[in-house]
């Protein structure tokens, strides 16, 4: 098992890691979320031993790794350029660090032969890289990080350079090779969607502190900050006052008057952030408790619905498309309390 404690890094007199602790199980999948900046990357060098923390220490199996070179870790690392050899085949890319190895040869065809198998390229090994797909030669690359049986895969955003509908097929393809595998993970990317198909855990990175983390169910039904709604788009985000009624929490915004509950215990008068949730929403013909009043003002085709920005910056997601400039009450989903 990896385990990170208390990791600490400036990088030109500003810090860029702040306290990085996290552990990755056996056969886990940890994904790494953030924005660019956020120190992601620089995690995995230190993970790795390309680069040094300024504070803190690397575990593997409760032995610190600080003084086990880069290659002795039998850490996997795999890029977004991929790193292939051009003048090379399928089998000696994968073939090639074994061979560094010095490794028997029926050891190295073994490794190559199952490392293929894995990704589902039999067949491919005397294939130039050049005449693969971007999606083939990702798949190769993976193969590589695979032969050398190593301890732990790491990968920075793999998939980065691939259109959409390509990365969504080899995301789902790729987390079924390391459930398969068990082999321990951690992925980095800044792509939310790719992060909540692949991660068993996810680890939301802001201003170089881990700000949330969990499965990624919890993540997105439970953001812990209006940092971490933003960033996964979650939907409106509101400045509210805390007006409690008769006992029932009660916050007032510029878009209307909802009635919640709330885990943070605020008094009256305090100013608190409201996520107002787009989908599960209706019409109203007219004003009622907690709906929403507002102009049309754009109205955009949206594989969740019809995403519908009223006049007043607010959007949701509706079954049919409205015209623009028409008057309509938005009956609210979810709404809940950020803190």
């Amino acid at each position: 098992m990896l385990e990170l404690v208390d990791i600490h890094k400036t990088y030109e007199g500003r810090p860029l890691l702040q306290g990085i602790s996290f552990t990755v199980a056996q056969g886990e999948t940890v994904c790494l979320l953030g924005s660019s900046g956020s120190g992601k990357s620089t995690l995995l060098r230190i993970i790795s031993g390309l680069e040094k923390s300024d504070q803190g220490k690397v575990f593997w199996d409760k032995e610190d790794v600080y003084s086990i070179p880069v290659h002795q870790r039998r850490f996997g690392l795999m890029f977004q350029d991929y790193a292939l050899f051009p003048h090379k085949s399928v089998r000696e890319n994968i073939a090639f660090g074994l061979e560094m190895k010095r490794l028997p040869r029926s050891v190295i065809d073994t490794r190559v032969t199952s490392a293929l198998e894995q990704v589902n390229l039999t067949g491919f090994e005397s294939r130039r890289v050049t005449d693969l797909s971007g999606g083939e030669q990702q798949r190769v690359a993976l193969a590589r990080a695979l032969a050398p049986e190593p301890r732990l895969l790491m990968f920075d955003e793999p998939l980065g350079a691939l259109d959409r509908t390509l990365r969504e097929h080899l995301i789902a393809e790729l987390r079924g090779i390391l459930h398969q595998s068990q082999v321990p993970a951690i992925y980095v990317t800044h792509d939310q969607e790719e992060a909540f198909t692949i991660a068993d855990n996810v680890l939301l990175l802001h201003d170089g502190m881990i700000v949330q983390s969990g499965a990624p169910d919890e993540v997105y039904s439970h953001p812990a900050s209006a940092w971490v709604a933003e960033f996964l788009g979650l939907g409106n985000l509101l400045i509210g006052l805390v007006a409690n009624r008769e006992n029932i929490q009660t916050i007032l915004t510029a878009a209307g008057e909802f009635q919640l509950t709330c885990k943070h215990g605020h008094q009256n008068g305090d100013l608190v952030q409201v996520l107002m949730r787009p989908a599960g929403v209706s019409l109203a013909g007219e004003a009622t408790i907690e709906s929403v009043k507002g102009i049309v003002e754009d109205v955009v085709f949206h594989q969740s619905g019809f995403k519908t920005t009223l006049g007043n910056g607010l959007y949701f997601y509706l079954p049919t498309a409205l015209k623009i400039g028409e008057m309509v009450f938005v009956q609210t989903g979810s709404v809940e309390c950020l803190g």
